[in-house]
């Protein structure tokens, strides 16, 4: 696989300094990313990144995640209109090892030639004194230089701290200690890191008088023109808690037609002939491609386990053949991930004890109905339903043995009025 031809047909490639193709033809080569632990979870936008990666790996070079351990201390001006909240050190480390273990699912740390590995650029600084700092890393790159930065120059009539001004320092001397210690020679990244990265290459040629080279990617956008993730909804993390695999896959089955091109390209690991058969089969079935991809991304990001329970949470939702054995199957996860989706309301186990009348339950406890007379009416007509049990009478009660996982009630009004009683 030639690494420049596949971000070419991907739509991946924004950005390189001269000679990198022929470079990267020559012989296997060692090029990294870095990722700072400024947030508890890496992203879908840092995703776009661990496919760069992946990309590389899959190419025959070998990739080095390098974790801001000293980077993510100072905090990166790229892409950001005020300063930074400096986090504290402890909430940095649990969310590095937390993104660690994340990027250590995607690309092959132990097997095959060319194993990725992790580097903490805190090795680089922690035995470096302020002074040592100034004097090796300092006299590189003069201010004028490092005024002439994008990241730099928005922040000029706004603010910039010295800390957020000196970044481009610390990414620059990054990649000369892994040029010298590990033979890296390409860096890469998002276009937003343009600035910086040939800030390392200049340090590598000032002090090394060598040849490094850089490679970005576009910023990932959606067809109105928004960033990607940075919806009214939030952004899409890998992290589970943070975005369940059910919202995961809904995002990309929600997504627009136009972007699906896009998306696919940018983090399928099929082939160029792969997705484009793909998209020829389904060229007037856009729903159907979306399912498949988001199958694949849902099943690779999360697990297969996960990609069956969204199926099963979305028969739930949707599906007209769910029925009680299945609601009764479901995992606490499941029922969570459904009283998301429907209107839920929170009532006390205590009213549970002895039993509570339908009617009551639902315009009392939990007002679901606006009235008994409802309650009456959706009863009369068949439409009322507890955990998928038709409610026939109106002498229904409903106690803690009808909670699901001790917890969860689910009442339905008629084929399309679902809801979700959660006790506290």
């Amino acid at each position: 696989m030639n690494f420049i031809e596949e971000l070419r047909w991907r739509g991946m490639l924004h950005d390189t300094t001269p000679g990198v193709e022929e470079h990267l033809k020559e012989t296997k080569r060692v090029g990294y990313i870095g990722f700072d632990p400024t947030a508890p979870s890496l992203t879908i936008g840092n995703f776009v990144q661990i496919m760069l990666l992946k990309l590389f790996q899959l190419s025959g070079h070998q990739p080095i995640v390098l974790l801001g351990g000293a980077t993510g201390r100072i905090g990166d001006p790229s892409g950001k209109d005020q300063e930074r909240q400096l986090k504290d050190y402890d909430e940095l480390d649990t969310n590095l090892n937390f993104q660690k273990a994340q990027c250590a699912r995607f690309l092959d740390f132990e097997a095959g030639p060319n194993p990725a590995r992790f580097i903490n650029n805190l090795d680089f600084y922690q035995e470096m004194n302020v002074l040592d700092f100034l004097r090796k890393v300092g006299k590189t790159l003069t201010v004028n230089y490092m005024m002439t930065k994008e990241s730099v120059k928005k922040r000029i009539e706004t603010g910039i701290s010295f800390t957020e001004f000196s970044y481009q320092l610390l990414q620059g001397y990054d990649y000369q200690c892994l040029f010298q210690q590990y033979g890296c020679t390409v860096q890469m990244g998002g276009s937003d890191q343009w600035g910086n990265i040939t800030s390392g290459t200049e340090f590598i040629r000032r002090n090394l008088s060598e040849k490094a080279y850089a490679v970005t990617t576009p910023l990932l956008t959606k067809a109105d023109g928004s960033k990607f993730g940075k919806s009214a909804e939030g952004n899409i993390w890998l992290d589970p808690k943070l975005t369940s695999p059910y919202r995961f896959y809904q995002f990309w089955i929600n997504a627009d037609d136009q972007d699906m091109s896009k998306f696919i390209r940018y983090f399928t690991l099929k082939s160029r002939e792969e997705v484009e058969a793909m998209e020829k089969t389904h060229e007037n079935d856009p729903q159907a491609l979306k399912r498949l991809f988001a199958e694949e991304l849902t099943v690779r990001v999360h697990s297969q386990a996960d990609y069956e329970s969204v199926l099963r949470v979305s028969n739930l939702l949707f599906g007209r053949n769910a029925n009680k054995e299945q609601l009764a199957e479901m995992s606490t996860e499941e029922l969570k991930a459904v009283a998301e989706e429907i209107p839920s309301f929170s009532i006390p186990k205590e009213r549970l004890a002895l039993g509570v009348n339908v009617a009551d339950l639902l315009t009392e406890v939990a007002p679901v109905l606006g009235s008994k007379s409802e309650v009456r009416n959706a009863i009369k007509g068949n439409a009322l339903m507890v955990n998928k049990d038709k409610v026939a009478s109106h002498d229904y009660l409903v106690n803690q043995e009808h909670l699901l996982h001790g917890k969860y009630l689910m009442v339905e009004n008629g084929k399309k009025n679902k809801y979700m009683l959660v006790v506290e």
